[in-house]
């Protein structure tokens, strides 16, 4: 069965929710867009990237309910395997034009469901896929806190400023900027349960925070989010830069 969270996610996209279908786009397209262009190998372009990334997450949103959590399939090799499925239908295409023809795209089918020999999810893959999750609790925690609140957290653990110099440049007292970093990094671990536990199929999956180093002391806790937060942020920043041929 699958749990709570995840039945709320796939109930709100079978009810066509387009803020469902939007969340999945801002958390996952980034890191499908740099894995359709490492296998594309520049045979296919930024735009097209885009539009395949486009019918991935689709063909996620209408599948979704008819996942078996029985034959063990992860969620992110799942979207691996759709994604997969989408660019070699794409290359199918392109190579019938070429030869004066057309091709009929092959059914999305079942074994996208299960485990598969041919889907291999390398580890730059699966930690991408991971960190997209905890960035994506990182950005739903900002937009729930009070400003200063998570200001002070940005500035302390995500900029990494000393606290003496956050409570200078807040006008704030740092026993002060201690108890609003408490708030955020207690609103962070909720966040960071829900979003792990809304895109995840497996107790693999749902244990990758503790491996991560988000279940530890605050210290810790910190240092790991920190580091996600910062490799996520370029990832983004490359994809853009990537979509607008800016440099």
């Amino acid at each position: 069965m699958m749990n709570q969270m995840t039945t709320t996610f796939v109930r709100r996209l079978r009810d066509r929710d387009e803020s469902a279908w939007y969340e999945l786009w801002e958390t996952f397209g980034p890191v499908l867009r740099a894995q359709l262009t490492r296998w594309g190998r520049g045979r296919v372009g930024a735009e097209t990237v885009r539009d395949l990334t486009q019918e991935t997450l689709a063909a996620l949103s209408t599948s979704i309910d008819r996942y078996d959590p029985s034959r063990g399939a992860r969620f992110s090799t799942w979207l691996l395997s759709i994604a997969k499925h989408a660019l070699g239908d794409e290359i199918d295409r392109r190579m019938a034009l070429k030869r004066g023809g057309g091709t009929k795209p092959v059914e999305l089918d079942e074994r996208y469901m299960g485990r598969t020999s041919e889907i291999e999810a390398d580890a730059r893959y699966e930690q991408s896929v991971f960190e997209a999750k905890v960035y994506a609790a990182i950005r739903k925690a900002e937009s729930e806190s009070n400003f200063l609140h998570f200001q002070v957290y940005r500035m302390r653990v995500l900029e990494g400023h000393p606290g003496k110099t956050v409570a200078e440049q807040l006008g704030i007292s740092e026993p002060t900027v201690s108890r609003h970093m408490q708030r955020v990094r207690d609103l962070l671990r909720t966040r960071l349960g829900e979003i792990i536990a809304t895109y995840s199929f497996t107790p693999e999956e749902q244990s990758e925070l503790e491996q991560a180093g988000l279940q530890n002391d605050d210290a810790m806790f910190d240092e790991a989010l920190s580091e996600i937060y910062h490799r996520q942020s370029q990832l983004i920043l490359d994809d853009e830069v990537t979509a607008t041929g800016e440099v």
